[in-house]
């Protein structure tokens, strides 16, 4: 019963083990923060596209005006010197405030192609990361199902050697194994025990040679169920 207690501590072990899931932990870590990198993105491309939005209206505001004023001049209906001089004087300060207000919508432009170039890359990644993590569950899923059948056969191989073992033995076994990290039976082999793997003296040799059949030894050293076989060197 030890052998596929032991055989099923492997493959639980092996199941907790699965090179996937590091992989998949850390993928996880990195979606996460590039999540947070999109997030972060897509608000300032939103925000940007708003204020791109304010900086065009601002622009044909002044432009709407400029036309006015020009349209008025181009259509001689201003025949007062001192109302031309004051409507082209306000052309020129207009001119100058579309130049700037142009720059302004300009710097946003820019501003929002850099957010939304790194909103496409942060996405882009995350798609990236995504279509691997899919690959890797597949994998771990996979690996996890067959080794959970071979622990469903190793259970249905267990089940009828257990109902052999006396109750308090088997009660014995069980705490020895969960204080002695999975080994409550050791077989005894040329002599040593194969739990703590020290040699036993020869005094305690010749008392397991005597004892019955059906004796429950134990070994002195690591109190582990002792096992006789072929091999113990008796």
């Amino acid at each position: 019963m030890q052998e596929l207690d032991t055989r099923a501590d492997r493959l639980r072990h092996r199941r907790r083990s699965l090179p996937e899931l590091t992989e998949i932990a850390g993928l996880e870590t990195e979606r996460r923060r590039t999540d947070d990198e999109a997030r972060d993105a897509r608000i300032a491309v939103d925000d940007l596209t708003a204020e791109q939005a304010r900086a065009d209206g601002d622009v044909e505001q002044v432009r709407a005006r400029q036309r006015r004023d020009q349209e008025r001049l181009d259509s001689g209906a201003v025949g007062n010197p001192k109302d031309l001089e004051r409507i082209s004087a306000e052309l020129v300060s207009l001119a100058r405030r579309i130049s700037t207000l142009e720059d302004q919508e300009l710097e946003v432009m820019e501003r929002l192609e850099e957010a939304q170039g790194r909103l496409d890359g942060a996405q882009e990644r995350l798609a990236a990361i995504d279509h691997r993590l899919a690959d890797l569950v597949a994998a771990r899923d996979a690996a996890a199902a067959e080794i959970d059948a071979d622990l469903v056969a190793l259970e249905a191989e267990r089940g009828p050697v257990a109902e052999q073992i006396p109750e308090d033995l088997a009660a014995l076994y069980e705490r020895l194994r969960a204080s002695k990290d999975g080994v409550g039976a050791a077989a005894l082999r040329a002599r040593a025990c194969q739990g703590c793997r020290l040699t036993i003296d020869a005094a305690e040799l010749g008392v397991i040679r005597s004892a019955p059949a059906d004796a429950v030894l134990r070994c002195e050293e690591c109190s582990r169920i002792l096992v006789r076989t072929a091999e113990s060197g008796l």
